[in-house]
């Protein structure tokens, strides 16, 4: 498994040059991203959310070299394009964050998301002249890498409670024009404002379902504008509600009804053989 790094950074680039959307998938370890792999994805990203829920931290607790360490298991773990959801890039400075693309592209990564979140809870983002210096550094940290790195910049503002478009909007155009490759903004409201944002930037836009409330099918989403599709923590998600569902029916009730919902053991096996 891993395959060519270049080769790899080759067919991501070109998902996004294709015509209509696609979806990437994020996994959780390697077991998952072998699961989607076989399903037929054709690339996977990681889930900054699901990767402290399988550490039992909370999301923003994981350190950069545990991050970069379970990105690692996921990209030995298949042959599909891997790009990593790397946070705000675990500093708060241009320089680290430069640092920390680099350390991603040199563990097999071919992408990354940088935001412009800060750290604490409720502390809102950076502002846009930091924020842009930031997705800077990660460009140029990306091109000096050697593969055809794709550097995504993201504006958080609506998951930090602003709900003014207009600044996402005009934050992406500033990540866009620094020379991030695709851009995104998690917690649109509406396909009206996906659309507003989709026409404002002439880059790719991920669009990230997982809010309820907040997601769209992909037909709507293709029909505004958006190029990737990505899946967030909601598979994590999923998975450990089904995994609470069947604990939850063994010890309240005694049976073992979800054995039958279950994935039959030569299925399962057969994915993890790749």
């Amino acid at each position: 498994m891993g395959g060519d790094q270049s080769e790899k950074a080759a067919r991501f680039r070109a998902l996004h040059q294709a015509p209509g959307a696609f979806l990437i998938a994020n996994a959780w370890d390697g077991g998952s991203a072998r699961i989607l792999a076989g399903l037929g994805f054709q690339a996977i990203a990681t889930s900054s959310g699901a990767q402290a829920g399988t550490l039992g931290k909370r999301d923003g607790a994981v350190s950069r070299d545990e991050a970069l360490a379970h990105c690692r298991v996921i990209v030995d773990a298949t042959d599909l394009p891997v790009s990593a959801d790397l946070e705000r890039g675990f500093g708060d400075t241009p320089e680290i964050v430069a640092e920390t693309i680099r350390r991603a592209a040199a563990i097999g990564l071919v992408g990354a998301s940088i935001e412009d979140a800060k750290a604490e809870r409720g502390a809102g983002v950076y502002d846009i002249g930091l924020a842009t210096e930031r997705v800077t550094a990660a460009v140029e940290a990306a091109r000096a890498s050697g593969v055809a790195f794709v550097l995504t910049g993201r504006a958080e503002g609506l998951l930090r409670g602003s709900k003014d478009v207009d600044d996402i909007i005009k934050r992406l155009q500033a990540y866009e024009k620094a020379g991030a490759d695709v851009l995104m903004a998690p917690g649109l409201p509406d396909l009206a404002s996906v659309r507003a944002v989709c026409s404002a930037v002439t880059k790719p836009f991920n669009f990230m379902v997982g809010i309820p409330g907040k997601s769209f099918s992909v037909a709507e989403l293709q029909a505004a504008g958006v190029k990737r599709i990505s899946l967030a923590t909601s598979l994590y998600k999923a998975a450990i509600t089904g995994m609470i569902d069947a604990a939850r029916e063994a010890k309240d009730k005694g049976t073992f009804g979800y054995l039958d919902r279950s994935i039959p053991t030569q299925d399962f096996n057969a994915f993890m053989r790749g």
